[in-house]
């Protein structure tokens, strides 16, 4: 079971992640969206949106520093554990509490407005359960050993995820985790195999290409030229 969940199961997540966005680019461009549902309900979503994708964004940005941010780093900056260990409690559990606040005005908005909840699929039920199952475990896992300086899953969870690139997973490294860091790993791999299959699939959208256009240039017209145009050759209107 060790070999499996955690030799062999963050490639099959990754392989589902490739597979999933090559099919849906090849073959269900249309359907590459969010499918957005603001035309029937914009009020509590203005509020809702913002607070997940801020909130997801800086749970993104934590685990990637976790995660493949050497500790020796961190403490080459003078920043020992204890340090760390707080930022990592509070920065977290505030970006945590913040993700699942705007989840759950978002299922509460998909529940109680009926054009909306028309609109929802059972893969987006699906999506929320395991999203919010991740951050919750996630928020749970570090409270429960919030006292002290907490788990250091840099030293374990950290360089076996960074084993993975090498293709050389140090599965030992996971055995003695704490579960619920465990479950919470799990789910995680789960949700990264089911983005491509749910509208999460817009994430691999950013409009990059907006920062390289070229510039659009506007002109004002002549104030003398206002009102009508004058019709051009072979676009005459006709009494047909």
């Amino acid at each position: 079971m060790t070999t499996f969940l955690w030799g062999a199961l963050p490639y099959i997540a990754f392989a589902l992640l490739i597979a999933g966005l090559v099919w849906r680019h090849r073959y269900d461009k249309f359907g590459w969206t969010t499918r957005s549902s603001q035309v029937y309900e914009s009020k509590l979503l203005n509020i809702a949106s913002p607070a997940f994708h801020y909130g997801i964004l800086f749970v993104l940005v934590g685990h990637l520093i976790g995660l493949f941010v050497p500790e020796s780093w961190t403490e080459s900056l003078g920043i020992r554990e204890r340090t760390y260990h707080l930022f990592s409690l509070y920065g977290g559990t505030a970006a945590g509490a913040l993700t699942v606040l705007g989840i759950l005005l978002l299922i509460y908005r998909r529940r109680t407005n009926s054009p909306v909840f028309r609109a929802t699929t059972v893969n987006d039920k699906l999506m929320y359960v395991v999203l919010l199952g991740a951050i919750v475990l996630g928020m749970i896992a570090k409270l429960t050993h919030a006292s002290g300086d907490g788990y250091n899953y840099r030293q374990t969870i950290a360089p076996w995820a960074r084993s993975l690139f090498t293709l050389r997973p140090r599965t030992e490294l996971m055995q003695g985790v704490p579960v619920l860091y465990q479950v919470h790993a799990v789910i995680g791999m789960a949700l990264i195999a089911l983005v491509p299959y749910t509208r999460l699939v817009h994430m691999f959208s950013a409009p990059v290409q907006y920062l390289f256009r070229p510039y659009v240039v506007y002109r004002s017209r002549d104030p003398r030229q206002l009102g009508p145009r004058p019709a051009r050759p072979g676009w005459e209107k006709t009494d047909a």
